[in-house]
């Protein structure tokens, strides 16, 4: 089955006058199965925290680490379904 790319969506940028977020934290770890539907991580972008969700189930393969920079469309994981 082929490999599902998170990233972070571009719509949670509502301007571009701070066009970078970070990684707060990981709620799957690296190698952890996600549940479809369930927060994976959480990001901050413009002062708000945001989750980021599994789009289905799999084995999860993170790209970016806690407090790296992120920007729109920014890779962050990978889901390897199950």
């Amino acid at each position: 089955m082929k490999t599902i790319e998170i990233k972070a969506d571009e719509a949670l940028w509502r301007n571009n006058m701070l066009p970078e977020g970070f990684v707060v934290k990981w709620t799957v770890a690296d190698g952890g199965l996600a549940k479809a539907g369930h927060a994976v991580a959480e990001v901050r972008i413009e002062g708000a925290v945001h989750d980021i969700v599994a789009p289905v189930d799999g084995r999860l393969k993170i790209a970016v680490g806690v407090n790296a920079v992120i920007e729109p469309g920014m890779l962050l994981a990978t889901l390897a379904p199950v």
